[in-house]
């Protein structure tokens, strides 16, 4: 038996801005995907029978609509026909978080298994394949912080200055869905370079819409924005963070969290350490 254990890291959008919707439902938007050094851990063990295993279960989520088994599906075509695997998830990431929790636990999958059952996929391919999963999939497997346009698959790599960010998770789920078909939603907002945003900053367009139905987002980031003024939402929420200069400035303030807000300290990383993980075949 071969066993592999990855972290599979959230992330922040810096801003998101929804510049139109195409045809088919898909918002056009502009983001920035900051990855972070905080995640959930994913183990894989392989078997040599084929069988699929997945703990522990994800509550409400049936198996096969689990991202994780979706993305072990769209590898199966690929793998010999007695390869399987043992999945063990540490879940650290809330789930509706607007953190990536899901999408990361699908972009680590498809990577632990182009490794370990021998699939022989290129990075491109496998960000084909996650974009199938969800848009946010692609940015996973290619580890990097970066600039993304389209649907969120257009990426350019970017470097930014190290922060620190605490995140806070308010008490409710944010469904992607819903708040992506309300009518509310602004979907005209001009497309900008990246130059400007590095100047100016961005906003979260989905931000008004999400605090206006959901009231605990609203008080998380009023509490939030006493510490700093532009203290956002990420995603679609429900998670709201702020940005400081040292990882004691941002524990400091974590730490006069009201008891109702949970969260957590992640530094910014320009790469995540998933393919550095990876042992040679």
């Amino acid at each position: 038996m071969t066993s592999l254990t990855l972290l599979s890291p959230a992330k922040l959008n810096l801003f998101l801005h929804i510049t139109g919707r195409r045809a088919d439902g898909y918002h056009q938007l502009q983001t920035l995907f900051q990855l972070l050094d905080y995640g959930d851990e994913m183990t894989f063990s392989t078997r040599s029978d084929g069988q699929i295993t997945l703990s522990p279960d994800l509550p409400g989520v049936a198996f096969e609509q689990n991202l994780i088994i979706k993305a072990v599906r769209k590898l199966e075509a690929y793998k010999t026909a007695d390869a399987g695997v043992d999945i063990q998830l540490h879940k650290r990431l809330p789930m509706g978080g607007g953190i990536g929790g899901g999408s990361s636990n699908a972009a680590t999958t498809l990577v632990a298994l182009n490794h370990l059952w021998n699939c022989g996929l290129t990075r491109n391919q496998l960000q084909t394949i996650g974009l199938q999963l969800g848009a946010d999939v692609p940015v996973f497997i290619n580890a990097q912080t970066a600039w993304a346009e389209g649907v969120g698959e257009a990426l350019e790599p970017i470097k930014m200055q190290p922060k620190w960010f605490l995140v806070v998770q308010p008490d409710c789920h944010v469904s992607t869905t819903e708040i992506f078909l309300h009518k509310d939603l602004t979907r005209d907002t001009s497309a900008i370079k990246v130059a400007a945003f590095l100047e100016r900053g961005g906003k979260n367009d989905c931000e008004a819409l999400v605090r206006r139905l959901y009231p605990q987002v609203d008080k998380a980031l009023n509490w939030l924005q006493k510490f700093d003024r532009n203290a956002r939402m990420t995603g679609t929420g429900a998670c709201v963070f702020a940005s400081f200069e040292s990882a004691e400035k941002a524990q400091q303030v974590q730490a006069l969290l009201p008891s109702d807000l949970p969260g957590f300290v992640a530094q910014g990383v320009n790469q995540s350490p998933l393919y550095k993980l990876l042992p040679p075949n």
